[in-house]
């Protein structure tokens, strides 16, 4: 088990040196010319991260993790702990206090990554590595040394597992403490950071670590720095994400596989009774067949579609990068999409394919489905749903462990597994840390931000809120076209770097922006 506190000493730094009421912006520029002269010793830290295993499962590796954070926070003069509960990873915990300062904002990113599938990716995922696009292909390029001042290709992108999901925003975050401090700059509000390590295996123990220290994580508001920019690479605002849940299904046949000539069309195969099932869930575009699973679903405001309709459209641009031959729901941009819910099938097994297929009836066929869920579907409603569409499709549907009796007495069984999962949570627009984060994003871009209602994407925002009284707004700045959750997970330098001055602009200039 990991101790709750790895460190308990006092604050003894603080960032700054010019009160909040005379601290003026720090100008993009000058962030920028610091920046450029310390890019290798940025990118240093971030590789020596990414460098790290991080699997939520893996506790050696989540320790590593841990101990490399709450150095790196320590660092900067942030008072540091670990909010552990039980032997789960636990969440990395940094105060840094401004003189003066009214509010408080709270910084949240994950330091756990998906799984891997080390044999898929063109390099080891926990051993970063510089490219750079040469034609078609990719370039290998030497990892600089960190005392280098030299300015790096901004189109470089660093691969590794984390890379951009999630250790990149930590990283600027860093960043942002140090140019704001070299540049005679402080924050205008109180700062905390809330590193979580088990938010890629569905945040099961997040809601403990909150209420355990309810009092401790109380703020104006939390910025939640994970997901991507606009697919334009223009810095977007986000004011929430889908929920998510997700269910193993397994479905029974014979005890044993069959002889597909002996017994091909006398004994029923699961895989096609499965296939056909999940066909019944969803139609060819995308639209929900599950009755009454809609019903929740909150319709978008007027402000929604406006927000929406001043997105760039490039969801053209899109669907050609990706070789789709066409999208769902009628030509509807991804943007309009996300504000309804969705059903994927992201994994089907049975039996075998190519070289290893036999002849063969399978015994078992598995089907892993996520949902996306949207305000104000409830998971526990959705579980409902679904298991008595199952049953109306003729199984005979358990949560249970499945015996020989049950396969004997019904002709199909069909196992069911579900993970708790949580709803989805959307900020008004209208909202004083919505509209403060888009004023303080508008100054610092020196245009209007783009703002989503809603990322396509799942965050624990719904977890926080229950247990938080705080808005959430998510500010991403990785790359769009990144391989999240996929092999060769990738980050753009320059989305590295305008997170950074990003950031900054936020820890100084927030307070100014805030409705009074």
């Amino acid at each position: 088990m990991l101790p709750r506190s790895l460190c308990a000493l006092p604050f003894l730094l603080t960032i700054a040196l010019v009160s909040c009421a005379d601290a003026a912006a720090p100008r993009a520029n000058d962030i920028r010319a610091w920046r450029r002269t310390r890019e290798a010793a940025i990118l240093n830290e971030l590789t020596g991260l990414v460098a790290l295993p991080n699997l939520a499962s893996d506790s050696a590796g989540i320790r590593r993790n841990v101990r490399a954070l709450v150095a790196a926070l320590e660092r900067r003069g942030v008072q540091t702990e670990v909010l552990a509960h039980g032997p789960w990873p636990p969440a990395v915990f940094g105060q840094l206090r401004t003189p003066g300062a009214k509010r408080t904002l709270v910084f949240y990113a994950h330091y756990d990554g998906q799984p891997v599938t080390p044999a898929e990716w063109a390099t080891p995922p926990w051993e970063p590595t510089l490219r750079v696009r040469d034609g078609a292909s990719w370039r290998t390029l030497p990892l600089p040394a960190a005392t280098s001042t030299a300015t790096l290709d901004p189109e470089a992108r660093l691969f590794g597992r984390a890379a951009s999901d999630d250790k990149a925003p930590i990283v600027a975050m860093l960043a942002a403490l140090d140019a704001l401090r070299a540049t005679g700059k402080r924050p205008s509000v109180n700062l905390a950071f809330f590193f979580e390590g088990e938010e890629e295996a569905g945040s099961a123990h997040l809601r403990a670590i909150l209420e355990n220290h309810r009092d401790r994580l109380a703020a104006d508001a939390w910025l939640f720095c994970d997901g991507p920019v606009h697919v334009s690479r223009r810095q977007q605002l986000v004011m929430g994400a889908r929920g998510v849940m997700s269910l193993e299904l397994t479905a029974y046949g014979p005890a044993r596989a069959l002889h597909s000539g002996h017994y091909g069309n006398w004994a029923p195969n699961p895989a096609t009774l499965l296939a056909r099932t999940i066909g019944s869930l969803i139609d060819d575009d995308g639209r929900i067949l599950v009755a009454g699973f809609e019903d929740d679903v909150r319709p978008a405001s007027d402000a929604d579609r406006a927000a929406i309709a001043a997105m760039p459209r490039m969801d053209d641009s899109l669907r050609i990068e990706l070789l789709l031959g066409a999208t769902l729901g009628g030509g509807a941009p991804a943007a309009e999409r996300v504000l309804r819910p969705s059903i994927n099938v992201r994994g089907l097994r049975a039996g075998a394919v190519g070289a290893e297929a036999t002849n063969s009836i399978p015994t078992t066929a598995r089907a892993s489905i996520d949902f996306r869920l949207v305000p104000d579907q409830k998971p526990e409603r959705v579980r409902a749903q679904i298991e008595a569409h199952l049953t109306q499709q003729g199984w005979f549907v358990t949560r249970d462990s499945v015996t020989a009796a049950m396969r004997l007495s019904h002709p199909r069984v069909l196992q069911v597994a579900w993970d708790d999962g949580y709803p989805a949570y959307r900020l008004p627009l209208d909202a004083p840390a919505a509209r403060a984060m888009r004023a303080t994003l508008d100054e610092h871009l020196g245009q209007p931000v783009l703002v989503l209602p809603m990322l396509g994407g799942s965050l624990p925002l719904s977890t926080i809120a229950s247990v938080i009284d705080a808005p959430l707004v998510v500010v991403p700045i990785v790359n769009h076209d990144n391989s999240q959750h996929a092999k060769d997970e990738n980050l753009r330098l320059q989305n590295l770097w305008d997170g950074i001055e990003l950031y900054a602009a936020i820890m100084s200039r927030a307070d100014a922006h805030w409705p009074k």
